[in-house]
Order: C-alpha cells, then sequence, then structure tokens
C-alpha cells in the first residue's frame, strides 16, 4: 500500500459538493497534479469555511450525501491527494467520483445517514482524527473524550485497487 489512510479530520456539513467546488474548472489545463495543490475547496461555499487554513494538516473528509457530483474528473481525487488526503467519508458518492478515488489509490467510504449524522455531533468543530484499519474493515475516530469504531463495507475489487496504490499499479503488477 503506498499512501496511508487517516489522520485529522476536516469536517464539510453540507450535501452535493460537487467537482468544481472540489477543484475549480479553470485548473483543468494542469498536468502536474502538485499545481492543484492551493487551490482545493478554493470555490466551496460554506459558512465560516476557511480553505487556506482549514486545509492544512488534514489527512480525511467526512461530509454529507452526493460528494463530488457534477463533471468526471480525475482532477477532483488528485487534488486531494496532493493536500494529503487520501480518505472521504460521506452519506453517499458520485459514482464516478467514487471510482476515481479507488483507481487514484484512495479510499471513498460510504455509511448511512445516521453513522454521519453521530460523527458530525460527536467529533465537528473539535480537533478529530480517524485511523483507518482496512484489514478490519473498521474506521477508529478519537478526539479528546470521544472514541467511536464503525465498520465499513469495501469490494475486493476496491480494496485491491488500494493496496496496490491505483488502477495504474495494480494493472502494471497482473498485466
Amino acid at each position: 500500500m503506498s499512501k496511508t489512510f487517516g489522520g485529522a479530520i476536516l469536517f464539510l456539513d453540507r450535501d452535493d459538493i460537487n467537482t468544481d467546488e472540489i477543484i475549480p474548472a479553470r485548473y483543468l489545463t494542469e498536468v502536474d497534479k502538485q499545481a492543484l495543490a492551493p487551490h482545493l475547496f478554493e470555490d466551496l461555499a460554506l459558512a465560516g469555511f476557511q480553505p487556506s487554513a482549514d486545509i492544512r494538516g488534514k489527512a480525511a473528509v467526512v461530509t454529507r450525501a452526493n460528494f463530488g457530483c457534477g463533471s468526471s474528473r480525475e482532477h477532483a481525487p488528485w487534488a486531494l491527494e496532493v493536500n494529503g488526503i487520501h480518505v472521504v467519508i460521506a452519506a453517499g458518492f458520485s459514482r464516478i467520483f467514487r471510482q476515481n478515488m479507488f483507481n487514484c489509490g484512495m479510499l471513498a467510504v460510504q455509511l448511512p445517514v445516521v453513522q454521519i449524522d453521530a460523527l458530525f455531533a460527536a467529533f465537528a468543530g473539535r480537533p478529530a482524527t480517524v485511523e483507518v484499519d482496512l484489514d478490519r474493515s473498521a474506521l477508529n475516530f478519537k478526539a479528546a473524550g470521544a472514541q467511536q469504531s464503525i465498520p465499513f463495507s469495501l469490494a475486493e475489487f476496491d480494496r485491491a485497487l488500494i493496496t496496490a496504490g491505483g488502477w495504474v499499479e495494480y494493472a502494471d503488477a497482473r498485466y
């Protein structure tokens, strides 16, 4: 496995965060992933959210339903990746965005709305972390005075893509 999963959490309390809000279309001409780094979520309209300050040091995102909707583009997962965010936990994903995450060797975990609501209630607004245990398929959340473990399911092919580091690495090893 070539990526680290887990760390400090960025809570984004909104449904329907689209790929233009993850990485604005004006940067899609970039061919160097690193050039995307300073522009992650720069057009995201969310009360109190300051991308330049709030993203720094975060390694995971917890958000609401339909994350990654909009245009199909690998640039959205790339922008997360170059900012050190390799896991997104949401109540739902756009199908193409979700697959692009796995194709890039990153983890997209879908949890029921009630569990996402509970995570926001218990951990949002304070320094919180998540540790991903891929072997046990568990998410371990922690913050001062609070701890919670949540199981998740992962298709074997998606697990193979993550373990390989993404689709290209998976294909290189097998074909």
